[in-house]
């Protein structure tokens, strides 16, 4: 009998649910929620019970039946610095999700939500690599200021399907293997995959690595330094226009390649260079990431929304193709690493980890 798994992955104005038989999806569903209905809720954990009872709306008026399911896996979020992997949901987990540990973020009510429906079900509840993840080598976390250290913050779900699925097809090894995972959607991260660990990454929350559709990227620290001086902004007015709307969309008005494309095809010469500049961005960052593994590449993956374009994989291809070959792995796949994460434990490739609540590192040792 196949292992029944219902996915659950909040986001910042949907829930998207997905259920699964072993690997296959019978059912996907993207909940929406409106600004009116969220506007409701002061926090965003007082969101968890409001978006629950949508889950089950969507189940039953398709349905499906809380019964025959048999694991509840959700992305995780709002824990303390973790290594990858795929981790039971326990009261500890919840407690620090609830709290949101490292910030706000809607993915922390996954983990909350499938704690209930195991709990009412009596079945198991799993949350998959969330973005949690650190995994980065000591070195690649210096900075020039004393008590400011680079973190990770990285799309790891995704990253790290993406290199577990390379590898599945090419005979290899995660964890012999270095990959460079690029995963280009809205933000954009470039990782070093070595030995099955993510060692270094551009950090797409609190700011670095190439500008993407809606990020600023690494910009002269000085001239932000002059904007947050300037009156013209609150902090949060500064934050959104450099880490939402930032990027393509603060030069454009729209965070969409594909428009922006058409622009370039329209023979648009400040899209092209603006675009350009993103993709040149991105090829720098993949430079970085083979110097974080000594040039010791088997692989450079291109992934999400943004590796659809010929354009860009073209661009790309010819800046970094001396490095390793190019796999092109178009889209996202948070939904199925959710559900295969869940797999790999019920099916005993994997053993599921235990959350401490201990962050994986909190400074060098000997520090003065």
């Amino acid at each position: 009998m196949a292992t029944r798994i219902l996915a659950i992955n909040p986001g910042s104005t949907s829930t998207k649910i997905a259920l699964f038989d072993d690997d296959q999806e019978i059912f996907g569903k993207n909940l929406s929620h409106s600004k009116e209905e969220l506007g409701q809720f002061k926090e965003i954990q007082d969101q968890k019970d409001f978006r629950r009872e949508m889950v089950e709306k969507a189940m039953a008026e398709n349905g499906y039946s809380f019964e025959d399911v048999d694991v509840f896996v959700g992305r995780g979020g709002g824990l303390m610095a973790l290594i990858g992997g795929t981790y039971t949901v326990s009261d500890l987990l919840v407690e620090h999700a609830s709290k949101g540990m490292t910030g706000q973020h809607p993915a922390q009510l996954a983990s909350q939500i499938c704690k209930d429906f195991a709990d009412k079900y009596s079945k198991p509840a799993f949350v998959v690599n969330p973005p949690d993840v650190d995994e980065l080598d000591e070195i690649s976390r210096v900075t020039g200021l004393k008590g400011i250290y680079r973190e990770s913050h990285i799309h790891s779900l995704n990253q790290k399907e993406i290199a577990l699925r390379y590898c599945a097809k090419a005979g290899k090894k995660y964890e012999e293997s270095n990959l460079i995972v690029c995963h280009l959607g809205g933000g954009i991260s470039i990782t070093a995959h070595s030995q099955g660990r993510m060692i270094d990454s551009n950090d797409i929350i609190k700011g670095s690595g190439p500008m993407s559709p809606t990020r600023a990227g690494d910009i002269p620290y000085a001239k932000v330094i002059e904007l947050a001086y300037s009156g013209e902004y609150t902090k949060k007015e500064l934050t959104n226009r450099i880490n939402k709307n930032g990027g393509l969309l603060d030069h454009f008005g729209t965070d969409d390649g594909r428009e922006i494309q058409k622009m370039i095809d329209a023979g648009d010469k400040y899209a092209k260079i603006i675009y350009d500049g993103m993709l040149y961005q991105i090829s720098k960052y993949v430079g970085a990431m083979a110097v974080a593994m000594k040039g010791k590449v088997d692989a450079i993956i291109l992934t999400g929304g943004l590796s659809y374009s010929d354009y860009l994989v073209s661009f790309v291809t010819e800046y970094v193709k001396w490095i390793a070959d190019i796999v092109v792995m178009p889209g996202e796949f948070e939904m199925e690493a959710l559900a295969a994460g869940a797999l790999r434990v019920v099916t005993g490739v994997e053993e599921a980890k235990t959350y401490t609540g201990v962050p994986v590192w909190s400074g060098f040792e000997g520090e003065r």
